[in-house]
């Protein structure tokens, strides 16, 4: 008996290219996940709307912003800032050209090995605007050319996102800006004015303050990165306002923003009038998603345009899956990846990956830089759970004096019975690298004896984390002899 293929079915197969997995998006979630899929021996294709991949990870966001931090810390010698009798500023006459040269060898360098890694896992890269046509088929449209339609047995939207569109701004790409159109300045400003005290706004900040900028931060809380415990927040504030020079100001909104003569006039609630050449709107973002035609195919997205999905990272329509920034909450680089890669391994079911570590580490490039991984103190007391900390200043460490890095510290959140650790925060130069071996020994279910026992490079400013632990030991020890009924501890626990 001969079997009839279904009309759709005939349909997709005669006018479609057919793979085993289909990629919208080349950013971080994109490219791992088609890479985990080729890995495996399935047909990929990527489709990426933009000329070069990559993503905003590459080309307005985590990379671009980064490789400015540290021309911003070149050009500026703020690392030498600290030493004793070095008294550096801003090289003369520097131009948007020396600010951005470094940022743009960088992104190329980026294009380059992801392409090199498309290429080597022979997968088909497809450039253009993708939309679905029903649950298995994108058509690809692209300037001057005629349609594509491309179709899989499993979908990856890998999209990211992007700024939102802020009420009451009318951004412009020259005096009124977002993080995106930040980075198409024609030239570096004498002054800027930075809506909102997140991750973005903070980073931005510090970099043009670095560059000797003008820069004032209105925050509508009163703390700046308010996720962040309240020590570790004030001491980028404090850096930010003596080192820097930034203006912070705090519980307090933006009422009005009118541009006048090439300038920008900031009303604020408190009726104070802000003049500034920029501002940068960092009020958040989201999905990029409305122009792929999920509603018509059953795809569900929250008010945002993130694409909801279950821990698997598949959709309301199962055999279609979603990856990074798209989806929302962490929106880290590093998770992203790890996201496309869980996804895949669950599409095709290989027993590879089946979960995203739930020890994440969290990294702000402010200056000074800022690392988290595992409970902080604050959601440890929201939660009513009982921890110590342990803390050890840079101050007190030779390599933190030898780089006259003073003002950070390392931070060891422990649980008070077993000594098992909850939580590092890691504050200062190299945190976003320093922060890994507390993520590890989280992850192992470690104990401050991890630290106690080990034997650190010295000088290093890894070894901070040797006297974070004796300082949590020196405390428990205090707190036990304070409590009644309870006896001393009777080894006495000091530095060595």
């Amino acid at each position: 008996m001969t079997m009839r293929t279904h009309p759709q079915a005939e349909y997709r197969q005669r006018m479609s290219e057919h793979f085993d997995l289909v990629v919208i998006g080349s950013g971080p979630a994109g490219e791992k996940g088609a890479a985990q899929a080729a890995y495996f021996g399935k047909r990929v294709c990527l489709i990426e709307r933009a000329p070069k991949p990559g993503g905003a990870a590459v080309n307005t966001g985590t990379i671009p912003s980064k490789t400015l931090r540290e021309t911003a810390l070149y050009f500026s010698g703020l690392r030498q800032r600290g030493l004793y009798g070095v008294d550096l500023t801003v090289k003369a006459d520097i131009t948007i050209g020396d600010f951005m040269h470094r940022e743009r060898a960088v992104i190329e360098s980026s294009w380059s090995i992801i392409a090199e890694n498309i290429e080597r896992h022979g997968i088909v890269s497809v450039q253009g605007a993708a939309r679905f046509i029903d649950s298995h088929t994108v058509e690809i449209t692209r300037y001057g050319m005629e349609p594509r339609r491309i179709a899989g047995d499993v979908l990856l939207i890998a999209t990211g996102s992007c700024p939102m569109i802020p009420v009451g701004y009318d951004v412009d790409g020259e005096i009124i800006v977002d993080s995106d159109s930040l980075l198409t300045l024609q030239r570096i400003p004498a002054s800027m004015v930075v809506v909102g005290g997140g991750v973005i706004g903070c980073e931005y900040a510090c970099i043009f303050a670095a560059l000797g900028v003008r820069v004032t931060i209105i925050n509508s809380r009163a703390r700046l990165l308010a996720h962040l415990d309240n020590d570790v927040s004030d001491t980028l504030r404090q850096s930010m306002t003596a080192r820097l020079g930034i203006t912070v100001l705090g519980n307090v909104e933006v009422r009005d923003v009118a541009v006048e003569d090439g300038r920008a006039h900031v009303t604020l609630s408190d009726d104070m009038v802000l003049d500034t050449d920029v501002v940068l709107v960092s009020t958040g973002r989201v999905g990029n998603s409305a122009s792929l035609g999920l509603a018509d195919i059953g795809v569900k997205v929250n008010d945002r345009g993130f694409v909801q999905t279950n821990s698997h990272y598949a959709s309301a329509v199962p055999h279609i899956y979603a990856a990074g920034d798209v989806i929302g909450f962490p929106a880290l680089a590093s998770a992203s990846m790890e996201q496309a890669r869980v996804a895949i391994c669950h599409a095709f079911d290989l027993k590879y990956k089946s979960a995203v570590s739930d020890v994440l580490p969290y990294g702000v490039w402010t200056i000074p830089e800022i690392a988290t991984v595992g409970e902080s103190e604050d959601s440890l007391h929201s939660r009513g759970l009982p921890y110590e900390i342990g803390r050890a200043s840079f101050r007190l460490n030779p390599r933190g004096q030898i780089l006259g890095e003073t003002d950070g510290f390392v931070k060891i959140v422990f649980h008070p019975d077993d000594q098992r650790v909850l939580g590092v925060t890691v504050v200062g130069e190299s945190a976003c690298e320093l922060i890994h071996v507390g993520m590890t020994v989280i992850a192992f279910n470690g104990t401050l004896d991890y630290f106690i026992q080990a034997a650190f490079n010295f000088p290093s400013l890894a070894d901070a984390y040797k006297y974070a632990a004796y300082d949590g030991l020196q405390r428990l020890q205090k707190r036990h002899a304070r409590m009644p009924g309870l006896p001393s501890v009777q080894r006495e626990v000091v530095r060595d």
